[in-house]
């Protein structure tokens, strides 16, 4: 009986992190695509930051810091925002063939 009941719960398309990815709509799986690439600028942004800060007090350099932002956080976020747009797309796609 728990087993059944447990096995009704799940959602059908699989999960990531606990969020099902079946029946997102257009707005929602744009708005992942872009969290994700937000997420990821700014996570990268703040370690390169701190590498930074302990190159600069450790080797006596003068490293700018506006070079994490160029270097590492632009274009990480940049990559995660175009894999993440076709994939959220390819599952909205299927959601609306499937409905």
């Amino acid at each position: 009986m728990l087993r059944q009941s447990a096995q009704m719960g799940r959602p059908e398309g699989g999960t990531v992190f606990g969020f099902p990815l079946k029946g997102f709509g257009l707005f929602t799986s744009l708005m992942l695509a872009f969290a994700a690439a937000f997420f990821t600028f700014f996570a990268t942004t703040t370690v390169a930051i701190f590498t930074l800060l302990a190159w600069n007090l450790i080797g006596h350099h003068t490293v700018s810091y506006a070079d994490a932002y160029r270097y590492v956080g632009f274009p990480a976020g940049l990559l995660v925002l175009i894999v993440a747009l076709p994939l959220f797309g390819v599952l909205w796609v299927r959601a609306k063939l499937k409905s």
